[in-house]
């Protein structure tokens, strides 16, 4: 298993301001989770128009107030693209102009199964064939009704899901965290959104033992290690180090009393060595939305590392 500082520092890491999804609205964490994917199996569709069809489908899901940006959830809003039409305009210069069926899926990916499917033709004209593709593609509408009702479809039969599944996904988490895999535990019962009521408050309340029991294993860790620092020289550059490693556990650990110990007895020697107060602060106890979002920036920190990486299967 990782160490919860590792996870801790992703979290901080995908939840900064360097990621767009984190930034929209405060509770993302909450919504419905839907990736964007579009699968290499296109045929005919030029590489420098994966992006643009990508962008497309975030901006579908955005506009529908639906979580997106994911690197690995379960549900994906994905397409299929047939050309339908393809000529040549006389010049100068020559143009080429290209017509698209896409085909829109919302489903499970890693069942394979479809939720919801739309259907809209686009055309695009340019000078060359890739520039022509991408410029159909830029035409895709991304909040019409049309698109609309078909999120909307989709988003509902991924709640239902998680209605119908509820027992099996917190089961599948409880043997995760058996297996010392807290962090995949957390991700998956993270996954739960809000909107699902009761499977929510059921995934929330499973999590937090599974919580629990990373933070007391990251705090025995933490402490044995400062500990050992600071018994190896009693001097500034071991307070400092040792101070970095105290500062970063979580006040809800059950070993929390004997890091304020640690801490105090550390401070107390830096103001002899040095006539200065210690610069390094212990956290304060959380309140209970701050576990749960801590919970859920563990979990949204492993869906977006390469251990979670999800194969997605065609929804075609």
């Amino acid at each position: 298993m990782k160490k919860l500082s590792q996870i801790v520092l992703a979290a901080t890491l995908v939840l900064s301001s360097t990621f767009t999804f984190a930034q929209s609205t405060s509770d993302d964490a909450n919504k419905v989770m839907l990736t964007a994917y579009v699968p290499p199996q296109i045929d005919g569709m030029p590489v420098e128009a994966r992006l643009s069809l990508e962008n497309k489908l975030n901006q579908m899901v955005t506009a529908s107030g639906l979580a997106g940006g994911f690197k690995n959830a379960r549900f994906i809003i994905t397409a299929n693209v047939t050309m339908n039409s393809k000529n040549i305009l006389p010049g100068p210069p020559p143009m080429h102009a290209y017509g698209l069926d896409v085909t829109l899926y919302i489903g499970d990916g890693v069942e394979g199964t479809v939720f919801a499917t739309h259907n809209m033709t686009v055309k695009g004209v340019d000078k060359n064939e890739t520039k022509a593709y991408k410029a159909a593609l830029k035409n895709l509408k991304t909040n019409d009704a049309g698109v609309k009702s078909f999120i909307e479809n989709g988003k509902n039969k991924i709640i239902e899901y998680y209605k119908n599944n509820c027992d099996m996904i917190i089961k599948e988490a409880k043997v995760m965290a058996d297996q010392n895999n807290h962090e995949g535990a957390l991700y998956k019962l993270a996954a739960v959104p809000s909107a699902c009521g009761e499977c929510y408050d059921k995934a929330m309340a499973a999590a937090k033992p599974i919580y629990q029991d990373m933070i007391d294993r990251d705090c025995k860790e933490k402490l044995q290690k400062a500990q050992a620092i600071w018994n190896a020289a009693q001097d500034m550059a071991a307070a400092d180090e040792a101070g970095a490693i105290l500062a970063s556990v979580d006040p809800d650990a059950k070993c929390y009393a004997e890091v304020k110990a640690l801490s105090n007895k550390i401070a107390a020697k830096v103001k002899q060595i040095d006539d200065r107060e210690w610069k390094y602060i212990l956290k304060e106890q959380q309140q209970k939305s701050e576990m749960i979002k801590a919970i859920r920036d563990i979990g949204v920190a492993y869906g977006n590392g390469p251990k979670s990486n999800v194969t997605y299967k065609s929804l075609w």
